[in-house]
């Protein structure tokens, strides 16, 4: 019974590898980010963009690895409050800066150039504008990307993305209690990122 289990996962090995046919091309990749703060009043999306390298690497017609290294301009428009303006307040754009690391996965539908995507990824602030409000975010957030996209033979892709901040941007935790003694999240302030773009991967030999 070993023997048969090693004999076809050798077999089966044997059949993965010499149907694998990995390409690995760089690119670049830009685009416009709508970035919000969530649980911030009178908060409003924020039209920013983004700009990066990639690498594509291809495992076959159905699936696609894309390690990227991206520049992010992101944070939210709303209006700050202090004892000036109590009323109605001064208008503000909140800004962070990130460069993120991601590893994103396509699937393409039927080997074609339809594919949703996902993945992970670390995002490392390099600047921000919070000092002058009295409000100092920490240097990193960890987020999730889910979208979907089409690319064309030439390696030219066509992309909108959503990207979801998992760590409040103060570091706050979330875990506070209610009048209840419940747990509660309503103040927890994570980036909520709408990303629309193109991306371009060389073609290699």
């Amino acid at each position: 019974m070993k023997k048969l289990t090693v004999i076809a996962f050798v077999l089966f090995t044997g059949l993965i590898t010499s149907n694998a046919q990995v390409t690995v091309s760089p690119g670049l990749r830009g685009g416009l980010n709508l970035s919000n703060l969530s649980n911030i009043d009178d908060n409003g999306f924020k039209s920013d963009f983004y700009v990066g390298g990639l690498v594509d690497i291809k495992f076959n017609r159905f699936f696609t690895l894309q390690p990227e290294l991206t520049y992010s301009r992101q944070g939210s428009e709303g209006r700050y409050y202090d004892y000036q303006t109590p009323d109605y307040g001064t208008p503000v754009k909140y800004e962070l800066n990130y460069l993120t690391a991601g590893a994103i996965a396509k699937f393409h539908f039927g080997g074609k150039g339809f594919h949703i995507l996902a993945g992970p990824s670390a995002d490392f602030k390099i600047s921000d504008n919070f000092d002058q409000y009295g409000f100092n975010p920490i240097d990193f957030d960890f987020s999730v990307v889910a979208g979907l996209g089409y690319t064309l033979p030439n390696g030219l892709t066509f992309e909108a993305r959503f990207k979801q901040g998992l760590i409040d941007i103060y570091g706050y935790d979330g875990l506070d209690y209610d009048d209840n003694g419940d747990y509660y999240y309503d103040d927890v302030i994570l980036n909520q990122v709408f990303q629309i773009g193109i991306s371009y991967t060389f073609k290699t030999k």
